[in-house]
């Protein structure tokens, strides 16, 4: 039985203290839910701060991006080791708005998943198709792409330590989302990916979140399918109850 996972992309929102207030509310609200791994992701600036709200608590801190380099001359980067040193526990890696905005690409996705995973950080690889790809037939075309440039040459027991996150590009803040069956599909078919890659048994361990407008309302439809492991939850998760409500509705 794998474990719901639900982590809160909180993008470019939230100061310091508009981050300490959230997350004292949601821990708050989460406090008596053992049976699900949850996860907030502040920004950069936040991280320190969140991190000493929620220690010793049942939620676990992550960041939003990283570098593949520990140190050098790369202006304006985070490396693994200083989110390591802040009390991250998680990174998400390849979120559609990195690919689309700030030129990520599967290389660059696979490279930084390495380096997290030197540093003892849990990769949340995101992947996903545009509308245009969905229309054309291509999703499982994208979907491949996606997930074999992210895990390239990762051995069997640094891809139990990853998380693949089902990103539809046209559900992310559109409203639109992928009814449970559609999620349900892809789902299968990234774990086939991954069996064929490794073993069924890896294949059955690994978990697989749906990000794409989850929002309470939907959370407990989606996350009802036996391949959908919990959410990478963005609007949502800026208010304590809703986000709280969707970890809750994870649990089956």
């Amino acid at each position: 039985m794998r474990t719901p996972i639900i982590a809160g992309n909180w993008k470019l929102n939230n100061t310091i203290s508009e981050a300490i207030e959230l997350t004292q509310g949601i821990k708050r609200l989460v406090a008596d839910t053992t049976d699900v791994e949850v996860i907030v992701a502040p920004t950069f600036t936040a991280l320190a701060a969140v991190y000493a709200v929620i220690q010793e608590s049942n939620i676990c801190l992550a960041a939003q991006d990283v570098y593949w380099e520990n140190n050098g001359a790369f202006t304006g980067e985070i490396s693994p080791t200083m989110l390591k040193d802040v009390g991250c526990e998680y990174v998400i890696i390849g979120h559609s708005e990195r690919r689309q905005f700030f030129a990520e690409t599967n290389e660059s996705v696979n490279l930084k998943t390495k380096a997290a995973l030197t540093t003892d950080l849990k990769p949340i690889i995101c992947v996903g198709e545009h509308l245009e790809d969905r229309e054309a037939g291509n999703t499982e075309k994208i979907i491949e792409d996606h997930v074999s440039g992210g895990i390239k040459d990762l051995s069997a027991e640094q891809m139990l330590s990853c998380v693949i996150a089902y990103e539809p590009v046209w559900a992310i803040g559109t409203g639109k989302t992928a009814t449970p069956k559609q999620a349900q599909e892809v789902h299968v078919y990234i774990r086939q990916l991954i069996s064929e890659a490794y073993t069924d048994e890896i294949a059955n361990q690994v978990r697989i979140q749906y990000g794409g407008s989850v929002k309470p309302d939907n959370a407990a439809e989606l996350m009802s399918q036996p391949d959908v492991d919990g959410a990478l939850v963005g609007g949502a998760s800026l208010q304590a109850e809703s986000f709280a409500h969707i970890v809750k509705s994870s649990i089956k």
